[in-house]
């Protein structure tokens, strides 16, 4: 290998959008977790609010809190996402460049030798 040749770096990048691909995963489970939250705070607080479950101040108090956690994690986690896509597709970008540096040969081209 010489020095020109740039397969070690793109395995290093393969490792990184690896990673970066395990962090979106991992954010959009959270996006969906955030979602559940919101729609469980909300339903919760209605029913509250109608008397449905007999809850008092404390489950209303709660049902705001899960409302607004899930908001937070929710807004969190799509700029984290947004963030990790933007990563992998500058890493992608860079391994197809140094992909394009290597001279690659067809290996119908190479010459055969029968033993």
């Amino acid at each position: 290998m010489t020095e020109d040749d740039p397969t070690d770096e793109i395995s290093d990048i393969e490792d990184r959008i690896e990673a970066l691909a395990e962090i979106a995963e991992r954010c959009r489970k959270y996006i969906l977790a955030s979602k559940i939250a919101i729609g469980g705070g909300g339903a919760l607080l209605l029913s509250t609010i109608l008397g449905l479950l007999g809850a008092g101040q404390t489950t209303a108090l709660g049902s705001i809190a899960l409302v607004l956690g899930g908001i937070v994690s929710l807004g969190s986690n799509v700029s984290t996402l947004r963030q990790t896509d933007d990563a992998i597709g500058v890493a992608e970008a860079r391994r197809l460049a140094l992909i394009g540096r290597i001279d690659l040969r067809v290996v119908a081209d190479t010459p055969m030798k029968l033993v």
